[in-house]
């Protein structure tokens, strides 16, 4: 008998259709991956789960007796316990304040001290934090502590159903190893986990069966280790994918950019490297190393202290002192990594953003469709017609109109950084297939290849999608080194500045 059982379950929010009948059972000791593409349907089904949302139709159970849950307060109390991407956590309470929360042993008006210390040790025992002082504010910890903490709560609770959401979205390597470690004691302690992640390496790694929700409906489950990646992708999206990171034959051709000991007032300390039509390079590095500020200082957002930068397109070089209009008519397009903050103005439309640095003197609707609608088809964007407005879209759509707005002004060189984070699996296929064929081009038609230059955090992103991979470190790039000649090993080595100490 299944520890959890969901059967039939619908949820309507006005016209829209959020979940279409959806089924979905998970055992105890099982480790259970819901995957989708965002607005696939996950979210609203554990909302409906724990009883932040109330499902229209349908049936739950736990452990065989029948569950509808009004509200959170009723999920926790059948054992039902989230733990969210944005941790809930009173930042200014204690952490035994924390774990007590909401369902505290009192006596009359007064607080059982004594007993919240002893909940408190026996959840922080679970989690392997017995010797954290209960009387720390829980600011002043990590991440990765505060995501124990809240899973010590659920403990505290009596959980037996744990939903992970995106639990790794905000953690080091280090502390993922960690998490999956615990995840695994969990497991044998017959707890039965839904697990919600965007890498599909992670639930390779750590589930035992999974299942794929696409536009509120089921549409298919298996063994997580007898299933193919190709066909995880497949179902997510409703087409053949035949591999996560495609690679046609590319062919180097003129360099395009040349950096020699650039400089910025702080970072980048010292960074060279020259990059060609046809080619996708990357740079790995740990947060802080530099990676960001190198293409603020290549883009003319912040100022060069020292060194050469040489863009073929445009005549003559000050030492890298061009403005951004300068490099955007020279065919050089970046994406930031806070798409939201600096790349989309979210609050116009898909059309505005898309032909915002291209338009004629007057503008017209049946212009505006008429330039976008060719790169809503190619890329694809799902959205209700070009005028929706950026901020209705799912992460992954909006990074591709970034992307399309790049394209629509030809480009020549894109500097991506963290092309794909806090996307979906289905989108982050769909951007790896383009970044394939912007480098390849199509010389048949008369299509030259581009030039990629690319920030990523996410290694197996960098080994599937380049060429060549450069690691920065305080502030100064590596050499730059053929695809074949590294791993994710010798990658974390020199991005911690590790490698000579082997």
């Amino acid at each position: 008998m299944p520890r959890l059982k969901m059967a039939g379950i619908t949820k309507r929010f006005g016209p829209t259709i959020a979940l279409g009948g959806v089924s979905l059972a998970v055992h105890a000791g099982e480790v259970h991956a819901l995957i989708g593409e965002n607005g696939a349907g996950k979210s609203t089904l554990m909302k409906a789960l724990s009883g932040a949302h109330q499902a229209d139709t349908g049936a739950m159970w736990i452990d065989g007796q029948p569950y509808q849950p009004k509200s959170p307060l009723d999920g926790r109390d059948f054992g039902v316990a989230m733990i969210y991407q944005e941790l809930s956590l009173a930042q200014h309470l204690s952490v035994m304040e924390n774990i007590v929360l909401g369902d505290e042993p009192r006596m009359g008006p007064f607080m059982r001290w004594g007993e919240v210390r002893r909940i408190s040790r026996e959840a922080l025992a679970h989690v392997g934090l017995e010797d954290l002082p209960l009387d720390t504010i829980v600011s002043t910890l990590s991440n990765a502590q505060q995501q124990l903490i809240e899973i010590a709560r659920s403990m505290a609770t009596g959980a037996k159903v744990l939903v992970f959401d995106e639990p790794t979205s905000s953690l080091s390597q280090h502390d993922i190893e960690n998490l999956f470690t615990l995840i695994r004691e969990l497991k044998a302690k017959d707890y039965a986990i839904v697990y919600i992640s965007h890498f599909l390496e992670e639930i390779q790694e750590i589930t035992d069966r999974f299942t794929v929700l696409r536009d509120g409906q089921s549409v298919g489950s298996g063994v997580t280790a007898e299933a193919e990646v190709a066909n995880i992708i497949a179902m997510m999206v409703g087409r053949d994918v035949k591999d996560l990171y495609p690679r046609s034959d590319r062919v180097v051709c003129e360099r395009v950019c040349e950096v020699r000991n650039v400089a910025g007032i702080d970072k980048p300390a010292d960074v060279s490297l020259e990059l060609h039509r046809g080619e996708v390079v990357g740079i790995a590095g740990v947060v802080g190393a530099g990676r960001t500020e190198f293409f603020r200082c290549l883009f003319a957002l912040d100022s060069v202290r020292s060194g050469m930068i040489k863009i073929e397109t445009i005549s003559g070089n000050a030492g890298g002192n061009f403005t951004p209009h300068q490099l955007w008519d020279g065919g050089v397009g970046i994406v930031s990594e806070d798409r939201k903050r600096e790349g989309l103005a979210t609050e116009l439309s898909i059309a505005d953003n898309l032909t915002m640095a291209s338009q004629p003197f007057f503008i017209t609707p049946g212009w505006q469709s008429k330039a976008c609608e060719p790169w809503i088809e190619k890329i694809p964007i799902k959205c209700a017609s070009p005028f929706q407005p950026i901020d209705g879209l799912s992460g992954g759509n909006q990074q591709k109109v970034a992307i399309a707005r790049l394209l629509h002004s030809n480009v020549d060189i894109l500097l991506l950084d963290e092309p794909t984070r806090g996307i979906d699996v289905g989108s982050k296929a769909q951007i790896y297939q383009l970044i394939d064929e912007l480098a390849s081009g199509d010389p048949e038609n008369g299509i030259k290849p581009k030039a990629v230059l690319m920030i990523s955090s996410y290694l197996p992103e960098l080994l599937g999608t380049c060429d060549r991979i450069g690691v920065m470190c305080k502030g100064k790039l590596g050499a730059i080194k053929a695809i074949a000649d590294v791993d994710e090993h010798s990658i974390m080595l020199e991005a911690t500045g590790t490698e000579d100490m082997q």
